[in-house]
């Protein structure tokens, strides 16, 4: 309650977390005629003729949209894109924070998939990169996937890519520590929405070839009538066995737990059936699947979660700056898997081989060297994936 309060308190206080400061002098007539009429006409003039000069004239080469309907916020759910400003703010301000990327948050009053593609992508020509956040499933995906097929910029939904690539930072790590290989491992993603599917795609596309998914009613496994479009899809390319069951079955030998779901549902009991020296990450927030303690209780090697208050914490903000900032620095018309595979190994290589341990496989999100890690891997592999237009 405490926290609360000074939070609320906070809030209040500063009047939001972000402002617009001018880059420019406006304090004379002279200043004001070059800065603004008549002056401003002559890179008018320029963009007409070419668009592309717009990232030379104006901010836009450093300027992200941070968008958002305000229909799954935080764990707080549809509360609407008024409310989900905050976050946005918070975003913003992560962004000019750790990667000096400008960020201006929209919030969209559209639960429309038409609506919501439609508004952002006439408003692309304004920006560099367009950050989709806090946009419930299955809608996120239609709205992601065309906004690729509209827009010039690079488009990253980070509740979805974000989270896949601390989390396959993470998967790097633990696997180095505990001596397996990837392809080797036997996994299991608890949760089947968007940040989990997510997820799923990308450790996949790392080299995972043995994933098991559970959702509330079970493991996922194809022809099952209460899967979603998305969830079939991903039952297809999952569950090579077609394992039928709950969770306390899929575990049974796992070498990897990934919780992207709800409290407690993983018990210490159910980590002693798992593999030896197992890799737990529990990530719902602010309760885990299972609390750290629990889980080494139960045998397991290596922890995260995605809580602060304790070690090996997989937070998206070692992930989204540095990469937008790569893709901004090359002017990305795309941020691919490639980038994001790049950006997965940078965060990991950032752990040397004399600093990996079990409480410490992922750098903190305060390591100044991460976001300019990423930035140089991302940016690299957009020159080499052909989508880098400097």
């Amino acid at each position: 309650m405490e926290l609360k309060e000074r939070a609320l308190r906070a809030h209040e206080q500063w009047g939001g977390k972000i402002e617009v400061i001018a880059r420019c002098e406006v304090g004379s007539k002279e200043e004001l005629s070059i800065a603004y009429t008549p002056g401003v006409a002559e890179p008018c003039l320029q963009i007409r003729d070419d668009p592309s000069l717009s990232y030379r004239y104006t901010r836009r080469h450093n300027l992200v949209a941070v968008v958002t309907d305000g229909t799954a916020v935080l764990g707080l759910g549809d509360i609407g894109p008024e409310a989900g400003m905050p976050v946005m703010e918070g975003k913003c301000a992560l962004f000019k924070a750790f990667a000096d990327v400008d960020a201006f948050p929209l919030c969209i009053r559209s639960k429309n998939v038409d609506e919501i593609v439609r508004t952002i992508s006439l408003l692309a020509g304004s920006f560099g990169g367009i950050n989709l956040e806090d946009i419930a499933a299955p809608r996120c995906f239609e709205i992601e996937r065309r906004l690729k097929e509209v827009c010039d910029i690079p488009v990253f939904h980070d509740d979805q890519h974000g989270t896949a690539v601390c989390c396959g930072a993470a998967l790097l790590n633990a696997c180095r520590l505990t001596g397996r290989r990837v392809e080797d491992i036997k996994l299991v993603v608890n949760g089947c929405g968007a940040a989990a599917i997510a997820v799923t795609k990308f450790l996949m596309l790392l080299g995972v070839r043995d994933i098991i998914m559970v959702e509330r009613f079970g493991i996922v496994c194809a022809g099952d009538e209460r899967l979603n479009s998305a969830q079939e899809e991903m039952a297809q390319c999952t569950n090579p066995g077609r394992m039928t069951g709950t969770l306390a079955d899929a575990v049974k030998g796992a070498d990897v737990f990934f919780g992207m779901s709800a409290p407690q549902v993983l018990t210490s009991e159910m980590v002693a059936t798992m593999a030896r020296d197992p890799m737990v990450f529990a990530m719902a927030n602010p309760v885990p699947e299972i609390w750290p303690e629990d889980a080494k209780k139960g045998g397991a090697a290596v922890v995260g979660t995605g809580r602060s208050d304790y070690p090996n914490q997989i937070n998206n903000v070692l992930a989204f700056p540095g990469i937008f900032r790569g893709a901004l620095d090359v002017r990305a018309s795309d941020i691919n898997e490639a980038m994001k595979l790049a950006a997965a190994k940078a965060i990991a290589a950032c752990v040397s081989d004399e600093e990996l341990d079990a409480a410490y496989i992922m750098p903190v999100a305060f390591d100044k060297r991460v976001v300019r890690a990423v930035a140089e891997a991302v940016a690299q592999a957009a020159r080499d994936s052909g989508v880098a237009r400097l």
